[in-house]
């Protein structure tokens, strides 16, 4: 499938992802950070720690969904005006095989922009002594908001 070669409408995308990325609480208190940001697509990087963990030692399908949201999330906002802010509005996570990795990494890209609503895809990987395995996909689903004094780009 041809790639499409995405033209962000506000040339200050990146500093605007990481400016919201440092906002987030919840990314801080995973200890996610930024990797990749390109037109439509984003990549956050996460190590493995126990506290993330559910009871076999595997990343949690909780914090899995938590970064590859983000990732798909920033992803979109990468495409939206510089006024618009960025909300999830639906998301659908296939677990294909147990995180099991010392790093991973979620990875988010636009399929359609819109006006209003962007469909993402993500992709979750884990990394473990130089092998990356694909533990994850998602299908999300994005709207860009204006104008609301509560929720800032």
């Amino acid at each position: 499938m041809p790639t499409t070669a995405f033209v962000p409408p506000d040339p200050h995308f990146v500093q605007r992802v990481r400016q919201s990325f440092e906002r987030q609480g919840a990314m801080a208190t995973i200890g996610a950070r930024l990797g990749e940001i390109a037109p439509g697509r984003v990549a956050i990087e996460l190590d493995w720690a126990a506290g993330l963990t559910q009871q076999h030692g595997f990343l949690h399908a909780g914090m899995v969904a938590t970064a590859l949201d983000s990732a798909c999330g920033y992803a979109g906002f990468t495409l939206m005006p510089a006024d618009a802010a960025v909300l999830t509005i639906e998301y659908k996570i296939n677990l294909l095989a147990p995180a099991k990795g010392q790093t991973f990494r979620m990875v988010g890209s636009v399929v359609k922009p819109g006006r209003t609503v962007t469909v993402c895809e993500g992709h979750a990987y884990a990394l473990e002594e130089g092998r990356e395995k694909l533990v994850a996909t998602m299908g999300c689903t994005l709207m860009a908001v204006f104008g609301r004094e509560n929720i800032r780009s």
